[in-house]
């Protein structure tokens, strides 16, 4: 190679350094919001959440980064803790349990995609408009929906024939 081709690769090089660089950058770290009412009387929640994203590839601590926070039973304490989470920039927020943290989270923001473990009736609690279209930036799945009330009196007839009374007790989980 003589020094005109040297110095012309050297240059191909130099320029093309900056393009590789770029090319071989880490890929972001997701940084996940876990908003939690008592993680101390239910501990299996988080660590299903972490289990859920393992089996998605996802590890803490490697290409994820969970802010957890718990309001430790005292309810008065989700907004202030689903703003923390806003303001730490996470990239979704996962609400542990029942309705009152997930609406404590979509008063936080109306950007930032919101995922709720279980609501009682999202659409009766403003959490979404529909459960077919949810709308807006949150998400979930829902426990006793109101459209689906009828057809579980259907199959309880079906299963227990002759029955003509129900009686249910439902407590919001939290």
């Amino acid at each position: 190679m003589n020094r005109r081709e040297f110095i012309g690769t050297l240059a191909a090089g130099l320029l093309a350094a900056p393009l590789a660089a770029e090319a071989q950058q880490a890929a972001k770290v997701a940084r996940i919001g876990f908003l939690a009412t008592n993680l101390a009387a239910s501990p299996h929640l988080r660590e299903a959440f972490l289990q859920g994203l393992r089996d998605l590839g996802y590890v803490e601590g490697r290409n994820v980064v969970i802010e957890s926070r718990d309001a430790e039973g005292k309810f008065e304490r989700f907004p202030a803790l689903a703003a923390e989470l806003v303001a730490l920039k996470v990239d979704v927020i996962v609400t542990a349990r029942g309705t009152p943290t997930a609406l404590a989270a979509k008063q936080a923001t109306r950007t930032l995609p919101i995922v709720f473990a279980t609501a009682s009736d999202p659409v009766g609690s403003g959490l979404i408009t529909s459960l077919a279209r949810p709308g807006g930036n949150v998400t979930g799945s829902s426990l006793l929906a109101p459209e689906l009330v009828g057809k579980r009196l259907e199959q309880l007839t079906q299963v227990v024939p002759g029955v003509s009374r129900v009686v249910v007790l439902w407590t919001e989980p939290c």
